[in-house]
């Protein structure tokens, strides 16, 4: 299971690392893995383009964790509609994947 850690407040967001793997099906076919993958590169790619120093991450095989550096209306919005995405896969996916 991919668990989410969130942390901070609804508005301002310090912190969000993610653990684990879905096993939703086996590597290369896994769509619950390849979303969380996607939502959080582009989020994270987006936000450095914009505003090179604004995050600090580290990854690994099943770990992301993402430190959120600077606030502003762009990099909170951006914060906030990945969690959303998470939500929603979350709703979807309840076996797989869990915010915690």
């Amino acid at each position: 299971m991919i668990k989410i850690s969130i942390k901070g407040n609804n508005k301002v967001i310090d912190n969000i690392t993610i653990k684990g793997h879905s096993l939703y099906d086996e590597a290369g076919k896994d769509i619950v893995c390849a979303s969380v993958s996607s939502i959080v590169i582009t989020t994270v790619n987006g936000i450095l383009k914009l505003y090179n120093e604004a995050l600090e991450y580290e990854e690994k095989d099943g770990f992301v964790s993402i430190n959120i550096l600077m606030h502003n209306d762009v990099i909170d919005k951006l914060i906030l509609n990945m969690i959303d995405l998470f939500k929603s896969l979350e709703r979807d996916y309840k076996k797989y994947i869990k915010i915690i």
